[in-house]
């Protein structure tokens, strides 16, 4: 699981049935150093699916691949990355 600043949404014309319903997130990774603010250390953005409703400006944690899946057993969902959190507050000790 990861950590990722929201930077925006993706809009889709069409979908997977499985996925009506929910949204697609562009978020950014964070590394420790981009968690304190260094917004030059952020890695490369990515797609996110979205069912708990984070908007810009929110850093949420990420679960990705055969695990990001697997939070919807055992119904199936074509996804590689999910939000599994909204996080109110991020605490960092040295």
């Amino acid at each position: 699981m990861l950590m990722a600043d929201v930077i925006g949404k993706v809009t889709l014309s069409r979908c997977h049935e499985s996925l009506v319903g929910a949204r697609w997130l562009v978020a950014v990774p964070l590394s420790k150093e981009g968690l304190k603010g260094k917004k030059s250390l952020r890695g490369e953005p990515f797609v996110v699916f979205d069912e708990l409703g984070a908007n810009a400006d929110t850093l949420i944690a990420v679960s990705e691949g055969a695990e990001a899946a697997a939070a919807f057993h055992p119904d199936t969902k074509p996804i590689d990355a999910y939000n599994a959190a909204i996080l109110d507050r991020v605490t960092i000790e040295d």
